[in-house]
């Protein structure tokens, strides 16, 4: 009888307790069944249009260079410029002492006033020996050596002169000055240096920047499918190495002179205005030149596009039942930050921009329009 009332009094908890964990697995299954949607960003691809152009790679090189050398020797007396300033053309940057050109040109020109004084008296004896010689005074090889005297002396005096300005151009070339107009950068010597004209290095050096050149290696297949577009021409987008878009397009000014025998690329050169100084010689920059006609083509935002397993281009399109698919696509080109869509996309489907990297194939989504920043 005792046995009995104990097993009745321990069936009503065995049987709470399964109730209680068939209840929780269909809990969890339900909840399995029923994952919450992720909210996504999307778009619906509609045609636009889009110029076919390509992005390379450039470093921006300075429109002149001008590496400031000394003419003469001596000890630099005076820097007479702002480092990291606009100077302008003929505009003195350093000052070299003058004194011992000084001297030299006194002395240059001491020798012309000698030069001068002994072809005069040179130039009187031979007018005072011409009558004589007519009138057979004297023998007519005096008259002739007089007149040599009086052109050597000439020739002396013209010596002279040319040492003068010799001299009074090293007093010029004493003060050293700017040959183009543009920004000087740092200095490389200071007062109380002693430079010579056969120094290797500059004493400074000024760059012109207000316009400047980009440099492109492109693939010469690349260049010739240009060629062929009739785009060698054209006008060229400069994107700077934070992605800002540079005010002013450039324009194709050289390109093609010569393959590279060991890339097999060609130099395309930009020429480009620089208002602002925003392109730095030496930056590394990209460029965007055009690769045909504008035509209409789908396209999506660059950061739309991932990439699977094997690297395959793929987008993520949220199709029935706001459910995700995964949708390996054909790019073309990127154009202002969107690729063409080759193939692989239908015009009206929704693909995901913002939030692709939280749902899997076949996730629920609740979509919001996007909105480009």
């Amino acid at each position: 009888m005792k046995t009995r009332l104990t097993l009745r009094c321990l069936t009503g908890p065995i049987l709470l307790a399964c109730s209680a964990a068939l209840t929780g697995c269909s809990g969890s299954t339900q909840a399995q069944a029923t994952p919450e949607a992720v909210t996504v960003s999307v778009i619906t691809v509609a045609p636009s249009t889009a110029a076919p152009v390509e992005e390379l790679p450039g470093r921006v090189i300075a429109w002149r260079t001008a590496e400031i050398r000394p003419q003469v020797g001596g000890i630099v007396q005076r820097m007479l410029f702002e480092q990291g300033a606009m100077v302008r053309a003929g505009q003195p940057l350093f000052q070299i002492s003058p004194a011992p050109y000084r001297a030299d040109a006194d002395t240059a020109r001491a020798t012309l006033a000698k030069a001068s004084a002994a072809f005069a008296r040179a130039k009187m004896q031979a007018e005072r020996l011409q009558p004589l010689v007519a009138a057979d005074a004297i023998s007519r090889q005096s008259y002739d050596d007089a007149v040599a005297a009086r052109n050597q002396a000439a020739a002396e005096v013209g010596e002279a002169r040319a040492i003068l300005r010799r001299r009074q151009l090293d007093i010029g070339f004493s003060r050293v000055t700017s040959p183009i107009s543009g920004r000087i950068g740092a200095a490389n010597i200071t007062e109380g240096a002693l430079v010579t004209a056969g120094d290797a290095n500059a004493m400074a050096t000024v760059q012109q920047i207000d316009r400047v050149y980009v440099d492109i290696r492109q693939p010469v297949e690349r260049y010739a499918a240009m060629r062929a577009a009739g785009k060698g021409d054209g006008l060229v987008e400069i994107v700077n190495a934070s992605g800002q878009v540079h005010p002013v397009k450039g324009r194709i000014l050289l390109s093609g002179i010569a393959v590279d025998p060991g890339t097999g690329d060609v130099l395309v050169r930009v020429a480009v205005d620089n208002p602002g100084e925003l392109l730095l010689p030496g930056m590394f920059v990209r460029a965007r030149l055009p690769q045909g006609k504008p035509s209409a083509a789908l396209t999506v935002p660059q950061q739309a596009v991932t990439r699977d397993a094997e690297g395959a281009a793929q987008v993520s399109v949220v199709g029935q039942q706001d459910r995700v698919r995964a949708r390996r696509v054909t790019l073309g080109s990127l154009v202002n930050g969107r690729y063409v869509i080759v193939s692989g996309l239908r015009r009206g489907e929704r693909v995901i921009v913002e939030g692709q990297d939280r749902v899997q194939p076949n996730t629920p989504v609740d979509t919001r329009p996007w909105r480009q920043r």
